[in-house]
């Protein structure tokens, strides 16, 4: 389980498509902390460690998660959003986020709003209806707050602060997001078919 409050921002630096996609992460973590098996959510998506050296970690993903998420256009180079998994005691300051993407929405527009960046976002038709204003959704592992909702569109401002602290400072329209969808939202649409 993870928080989405973004910890460190990694680069990938190797891909290698044998069998499964391998990516190799250059993190600001300290890795000597990361124990092989440990889950890292990279870019919102929650992967597991199979391979550490001094400042980077490996993962394996599977094509599973390839379809599902936006990690099919990784490229050597690219900033990623990480996050550590939650231990007891952490502090949750985001909201509960499991790290298993729900689908990929798509960057609509961005504008700036004096210093905080307002972004629209298109969600996959069967992923709107549990898009809420004022709820919580993870874009690339970043927990955040609707501002509004029309159709299949939703908005969201970023602050300064998360602009620098996450990836986020580079949105461009067109780009593809990983979405994860409010946990609280997915089981009461369940309960809602139940009765």
């Amino acid at each position: 389980m993870f928080t989405g409050i973004i910890s460190d921002i990694g680069t990938v630096i190797e891909l290698e498509q044998k069998g499964d996609l391998r990516a190799r992460i250059r993190t600001g973590y300290d890795t000597g902390t990361i124990d092989i098996g440990a889950s890292i959510a990279s870019d919102g998506v929650c992967l597991t460690v199979i391979a550490l050296g001094e400042d980077w970690y490996d993962v394996q993903i599977s094509a599973e998660t390839v379809s599902k998420t936006n990690l099919g256009d990784w490229k050597v180079g690219k900033r990623v959003n990480l996050e550590r998994a939650l231990k007891v005691g952490d502090e949750l300051g985001g909201h509960i986020v499991s790290g298993h993407v729900d689908g990929v929405a798509e960057v609509v527009s961005v504008v700036d709003e004096g210093d905080s960046t307002r972004v629209t976002l298109r969600a996959p038709k069967d992923l709107a209806k549990f898009i809420a204003p004022k709820g919580s959704v993870a874009l690339n592992g970043t927990s955040l707050t609707v501002n509004d909702v029309e159709g299949c569109e939703f908005g969201i401002n970023f602050i300064p602060h998360t602009k620098e602290a996450t990836t986020w400072g580079e949105v461009a329209v067109g780009d593809r997001v990983n979405l994860e969808i409010d946990t609280l939202a997915r089981y009461v649409a369940r309960l809602a078919d139940w009765s």
